[in-house]
């Protein structure tokens, strides 16, 4: 049941990020150099909602107050999360490591 939730949050930010990408293209000047930070600080704001998301609906759960399928999909959404973000920065500490072992 969990994984046609991931599917379709799955499809829907590809989605997103097919018509973000569409609308960049048509003005490729128009964002200063600070792009990349800015896409990563927006990253970072959305995976802590979407895990404050499913502490939440788990916290209204224990409280008897949420209906346990979106309890389910929204920890799911959560668990994901937390996932892509450690695999992130694994890769961020890995490249580190391979540069400072790069002679000079």
């Amino acid at each position: 049941m969990a994984i046609p939730a991931a599917a379709a949050a799955a499809y829907r930010a590809a989605a997103q990020m097919g018509a973000s990408a569409t609308q960049a293209a048509t003005t490729p000047a128009a964002v200063p150099g600070g792009s990349f930070s800015d896409f990563l600080s927006g990253a970072v704001k959305d995976s802590i909602s979407t895990i404050r998301q499913g502490e939440q609906a788990a916290t209204a759960q224990v409280a008897g107050k949420a209906n346990l399928v979106d309890v389910v999909q929204s920890v799911n959404a959560a668990e994901i999360t937390l996932d892509t973000v450690v695999a992130v920065r694994d890769k961020v500490v890995a490249a580190y490591q391979s540069i400072m072992n790069m002679p000079i």
